[in-house]
């Protein structure tokens, strides 16, 4: 597993996600995407529910971070929230699981801290991301001990409403970079090829793209909004 962790430094991973309501919603689909990535050179895949991983491990020897995205009512924690998303992606065994490490409570009223150490004691050997959406997260996360740390919730929760993670030259990933001690995976809205080196020439370890490559219709849309301006 070391080999294939060391095959994603300074590379691209691409994220193939098509989620219930997407078009291209089908694990067939999924893994059809995942050999265009590789075919294009990516050197790593994000994947979510155990269905599209196992058909992604069909389609191509890459390594994986895997996540299950569920809803619960008692929370608004929706990446991988309790250890039933552990247990299934488990089954498959991608090389790394991620979560959301936001400070808000997973479903049954449970803390980032108790999950992280309910994880740890169930699969002590996992590879474990910490999703998060401020600079404070992934310092939490990098103490409680997660092995990759990820900017993929940046203005995707209430405390980080509003912040870009390409404003200032990436200022919250550089902050991010001189503070934790663990690999940092660049991710979130890193849109064009630009972001993505740029990413890394800051110290991101690895970069996550997703949207702008695998969704079809954000790409369509992309196009029409600018020949409407």
């Amino acid at each position: 597993m070391d080999d294939k962790i060391e095959s994603i430094k300074g590379k691209l991973i691409v994220s193939c996600q098509a989620l219930a309501h997407e078009p291209l919603h089908s694990s067939f689909i999924m893994g059809r995407m995942a050999r265009a990535a590789k075919e294009g050179g990516a050197a790593g895949i994000r994947a979510n529910t155990k269905e599209d991983i196992k058909e992604i491990q069909a389609q191509v020897d890459l390594p994986i971070i895997g996540i299950v995205k569920r809803d619960y009512e008692d929370s608004e924690i929706y990446i991988t929230p309790t250890i039933k998303e552990v247990d299934e992606l488990m089954e498959v065994e991608p090389e790394i699981i991620a979560m959301d490490a936001s400070p808000a409570m997973r479903p049954g009223n449970k803390s980032l801290d108790d999950f992280f150490r309910e994880v740890k004691e169930k699969y002590p050997n996992q590879l474990l991301m910490a999703d998060c959406s401020t600079v404070e997260e992934a310092i939490y996360a990098d103490k409680l001990g997660f092995d990759f740390i990820g900017t993929t919730m940046v203005g995707y929760t209430r405390q980080s409403q509003g912040d870009k993670i390409e404003a200032n030259d990436f200022e919250i990933l550089r902050k991010i970079v001189e503070k934790v001690e663990h690999k940092v995976i660049a991710e979130g809205n890193i849109n064009t090829p630009e972001k993505a080196r740029r990413v890394i020439e800051l110290g991101a370890y690895s970069v996550v793209v997703g949207s702008i490559i695998t969704r079809p219709q954000v790409i369509t849309k992309n196009f029409v909004d600018a020949m409407n301006k």
